[in-house]
């Protein structure tokens, strides 16, 4: 929201140069790792893969989506022109150890452990959120997304999307709840409307990827949270208090 030129410019000139530094080098397979940013604001759900040039991103996030779904034109151009071999997957939301816990700059899970945690830490009375809760998202763990690449690396010979995530819609209410319960807070949980919702619902198909890489994700939400919360505490909440 605050940089979205930079977002647009620097995803653009990233993909170029590696794209062309692959295929001068002689790179035998290239995973530009997409994103799924990169859907329309509006997607029949669970988002398939046929319906990812249907309509303009969600505006709060489109100059980063629509430069990663450049990625596709990319791929799918240089295949053709050079004979380079690369795919697109298109990643879900993804959390894990060791993310980005800013509290300015990072993603809904993120976010949450870091306010759940602080404020259970310090027994403060409410923890804010933003928009109405409402919306839907589908989360990834890190390790699934990290096997996904490879077999993706390994398997995967088109330049045509495919999604690659759990296939799990979940509630940002319900997220909201799970973190706090896991965390140990006992506050009040208190949504601030006048911020945005972002995207209504966001969950994708993966029968693509079972059927051409076999993959299906492994880390069930609850504990994949539970690590990313004990992450949190070990190393950034150590962080804080010494600050």
């Amino acid at each position: 929201r605050r940089n979205p030129a930079p977002l647009a410019r620097d995803n653009l000139a990233m993909s170029l140069n590696v794209f062309d530094a692959a295929r001068e080098l002689g790179t035998g397979k290239l995973v530009a790792a997409g994103s799924v940013c990169a859907y329309p604001k509006f997607t029949p759900v669970p988002f398939s893969e046929d319906d990812i040039w249907d309509g303009y991103p969600e505006e709060s996030n489109a100059p980063y989506g629509l430069a990663k779904k450049m990625n596709f034109v990319l791929s799918d151009a240089y295949r053709r022109q050079y004979g380079f071999d690369s795919c697109v997957p298109v990643l879900a939301n993804l959390y894990g150890p060791g993310d980005n816990f800013d509290l300015e700059d990072s993603h809904v899970i993120a976010a949450m452990v870091h306010k759940y945690a602080v404020a259970t830490e310090r027994g403060e009375p409410e923890v804010v959120l933003w928009g109405t809760g409402e919306p839907s998202r589908e989360f990834l763990y890190v390790d699934d997304a990290a096997r996904a690449l490879l077999l993706c690396a390994e398997k995967l010979d088109v330049s045509d999307p495919v999604n690659i995530g759990t296939g799990a819609e979940t509630r940002i209410r319900d997220l909201a709840e799970m973190i706090s319960e896991l965390t140990g807070y006992e506050g009040k949980t208190v949504w601030d409307t006048s911020r945005p919702d972002g995207q209504p619902k966001r969950y994708l198909d993966v029968s693509r990827a079972r059927e051409l890489i076999g993959f299906e994700a492994e880390m069930p939400l609850e504990e994949g949270l539970r690590r990313t919360i004990d992450s949190f505490r070990a190393v950034d909440m150590a962080a804080l208090a010494s600050a």
